[in-house]
C-alpha cells in the first residue's frame, strides 16, 4: 500500500520557482530518501504534501487521504520541520504535554522514554535552550504518538553527532516497529545510512529515483590510474565516464558500465597503479547532477 503519494505535484510563487509536476509513492513500512541542495524544493514538497500550503496543480495524498480536504489524518503521522518555533515562555514538559493533549493518549511515560534516549532536560524553558535542544524537542513531539508515518525534513541539523547517531537508532527502532519513514535531507551520508530508496530533486524537480543498493552495485566504480609519462584524457574517454578530473600523472572518474571494456580500454596505457573501489552516494549524486546540467 502507498502510505504517500504525489502524482504531478506542482506549486508555482510568480516567478520564484516552486516545484514542478513532482510525482513518487512511498510504501508501508519504507524508509524512503528526499535529496537534494538547499532550495531544491524539498520542503515545498512536503509542506505541500501536508496541506500547509495548496498546490497550483496536481496531488497529494497519505493514507489515501489528502490532508488539505481531511486534516484529521494528520494525526496518524509525525512532521519535524528543517526550523522549530515554540513559545519561549513554555517548559518543555508543558509544552509536549499540550502537544501530546491533541491524540487524545495519555503519552506521559512516552514522553519521559524519548526524553531520556535523547538527553532533553523536560523541566527547562524553551527560551533557555540551545538550537539542538529545540531540535530534541521537536523530535520528541514529532514521535510522542507512535505515529505510523515519520516525515523528517533536514531532521539533524543542529544535533552533535553522538545524539545524530542516537536519533538514527531511534528511528530505525520505528521503522521496526511499523512506522513508514520519508526522510528529507542534502547530507548524503545520512540517506546512504537510513534508506532503502531515493528520489533526487534539482531546480524543482524530480530528476531520478533508484534503490539506494542499485546505485551502490557494481555498475558504478570509482578509478584512480596513475602513470610516468601523464595520462591523455581522450585515451581513457569512453560511454559512461563522468566527473573526470586529469592532475599531471594522475587521473580519476567515475565509471559506469561494463569494467571489461574500461579495462580494455586502460591496457593502453603505461600504468604505475590503478586502484578502483566503489564510489560513495555524493559521487554519484554529484554523476546525476552533472549529466542533467
Amino acid at each position: 500500500m502507498s502510505v504517500i503519494e504525489l502524482k504531478d505535484l506542482t506549486k508555482s510563487y510568480g516567478n520564484a520557482r516552486g516545484i514542478t509536476n513532482v510525482s513518487l509513492q512511498v510504501e508501508e513500512g519504507e524508509v524512503f530518501g528526499f535529496i537534494g541542495p538547499n532550495g531544491a524544493g524539498k520542503s515545498t514538497t512536503i509542506r505541500t504534501l501536508l496541506g500547509l500550503i495548496h498546490p497550483t496543480s496536481g496531488s497529494a495524498t497519505i493514507f489515501g487521504k489528502s490532508c488539505a480536504e481531511h486534516p484529521d489524518i494528520r494525526r496518524e503521522l509525525g512532521y519535524l520541520p528543517s526550523e522549530v518555533f515554540y513559545y519561549d515562555g513554555m517548559r518543555v514538559i508543558d509544552l509536549l504535554q499540550y502537544s501530546a493533549s491533541f491524540y487524545k493518549k495519555d503519552c506521559t511515560k512516552r514522553i519521559h522514554e524519548l526524553a531520556e534516549i535523547m538527553n532533553l532536560d523536560l523541566k527547562k524553558k524553551i527560551e533557555d535552550l540551545s538550537f539542538g535542544n529545540k531540535k530534541k524537542v521537536g523530535i520528541v513531539q514529532g514521535l510522542l504518538h507512535e505515529p505510523k508515518l515519520i516525515i523528517l525534513d533536514e531532521p539533524t541539523s543542529g544535533l552533535d553527532p553522538l545524539m545524530q547517531q542516537k536519533f538514527f537508532e531511534l528511528i530505525a527502532l520505528e521503522n521496526r516497529k511499523g512506522a513508514t519513514v520519508f526522510f528529507s535531507s542534502h547530507i548524503l551520508s545520512e540517506v546512504q545510512k537510513m534508506c532503502s530508496r531515493v528520489a533526487f530533486i534539482k531546480e524543482g524537480r524530480i530528476i531520478k529515483q533508484e534503490k539506494i543498493s542499485d546505485l551502490q552495485e557494481n555498475s558504478y566504480k570509482k578509478i584512480s590510474l596513475e602513470s610516468r609519462a601523464g595520462i591523455d584524457p581522450a585515451s581513457i574517454e569512453m560511454e559512461g565516464v563522468s566527473n573526470m578530473q586529469v592532475k599531471g600523472t594522475s587521473a580519476h572518474f567515475i565509471f559506469k558500465g561494463n569494467i571489461n571494456a574500461m579495462m580494455k580500454r586502460i591496457a593502453g596505457v603505461e600504468l604505475t597503479n590503478i586502484t578502483i573501489v566503489e564510489p560513495d552516494l555524493e559521487e554519484i549524486f554529484m554523476h546525476y547532477y552533472v549529466k542533467e546540467d
